[in-house]
């Protein structure tokens, strides 16, 4: 990476925590203005005596005094206990600091001035309050972050389980395809070598491209449709003719994030229910549809249809299973009879 391209990216990762720092110095100024102002006002009710000018200095010069040497300070201290032992011997000192400060500005003299003494306890009073405040602050800060800290662990925790389960449900089906096509190569290799040679060469693709998303962190039904391609090109090879397929996905669709497998068990039952047991087979037809909130998969056949559609198999059920942990209820598969026969199952997923 060049220098100036890296520095764009510092710069464009910096700016953010920029702005919110100064939003943040900026507040904590605000604030401690605003309370030193109300303090110059409550003493020019108790001491009128002095005009709210004087108070008005003398309380900004002490606030600001105790806020930046405190912070410096307790920046640097991180135990609670040693917070307040190093506190009272900070708050005095910055108090004089900032009597010392407002005394020259205002031209009052020295500390010789009978308001100078009165200054000091009126000035450790409301330091000790803000210091309190400010420590409560800070306790309900850090409550909140440990609150937000647990649900975050929570929620890390229940997407690795989350993540086991889907990876368990997913090894449930690979096998399964995968031992029912090596069994029928083991059936090709003395009648039929050359057809066996090609089964193997589709088993190939099939692993290579399993492969590639089992290591992916993101795929597409585009990538699932390629994938299922080859399983059915396996099909193929057993089923003859009375195996057809045609595949109406438009582009959109196509790159629509999709889970994997999750496609698979369909055409599986429609072939295992549908078309295998049909003495003339039958077509399987492929169609995904879009609208604003879902991304709607059908699955139709044109077999003998399921005789109990409860009772579908596991790979239905393994669906469901992987639907719900994905979206819960917004996550959805239906199964349905066509009127000319066969059946339809519809997957639905949010967008």
């Amino acid at each position: 990476m060049n220098k100036s391209l890296w520095r764009r990216v510092v710069e464009a990762y910096q700016k953010p925590m920029y702005v919110m720092v100064c939003k943040h110095i900026w507040g904590i100024v605000f604030t401690v203005f605003a309370y030193n102002t109300a303090i110059a006002g409550l003493l020019m009710l108790v001491m009128s005596d002095e005009s709210f000018w004087d108070n008005f200095i003398i309380s900004q010069c002490i606030g600001f005094s105790i806020a930046i040497v405190n912070t410096l300070v307790m920046g640097h201290i991180k135990s609670s206990k040693w917070r307040w032992v190093a506190l009272s011997i900070t708050l005095p000192t910055s108090i004089a600091i900032g009597i010392t400060l407002a005394l020259w500005i205002t031209g009052l003299g020295d500390w010789s001035h009978p308001l100078a003494l009165p200054t000091v306890f009126v000035g450790l009073f409301f330091g000790i309050i803000a210091a309190i405040i400010t420590t409560l602050f800070e306790q309900i800060e850090n409550l909140d972050m440990e609150v937000k800290q647990r649900e975050l662990n929570l929620v890390e925790s229940e997407k690795r389980q989350m993540e086991a389960q889907l990876k368990m449900l997913q090894a449930q089906i690979e096998p399964h395809f995968l031992f029912n096509t090596l069994a029928n190569v083991s059936s090709l290799i003395d009648t039929d070598p050359a057809l066996s040679k090609k089964l193997l060469e589709r088993l190939n693709d099939w692993l290579r491209i399993a492969l590639v998303r089992a290591r992916s962190d993101s795929a597409t039904l585009g990538d699932e449709l390629e994938m299922l391609e080859n399983y059915l090109q396996i099909l193929k090879i057993r089923f003859g003719e009375r195996l057809r397929w045609d595949t109406d996905v438009d582009g959109e669709a196509r790159s629509m994030m999709f889970p994997p497998m999750l496609l698979q068990p369909l055409v599986e039952n429609a072939v295992r229910h549908g078309i295998e047991p049909k003495i003339g087979g039958g077509a399987i037809r492929i169609r995904a549809t879009l609208d604003d909130r879902l991304l709607r998969i059908e699955v139709s056949d044109t077999g003998v249809g399921l005789l109990n559609k409860d009772s579908s198999g596991a790979g239905l059920a393994n669906v469901r299973a992987r639907l719900a942990t994905l979206f819960g209820d917004q996550g959805r598969l239906l199964i349905q009879d066509n009127l000319g026969g066969g059946v339809t199952a519809i997957l639905e997923l949010p967008r």
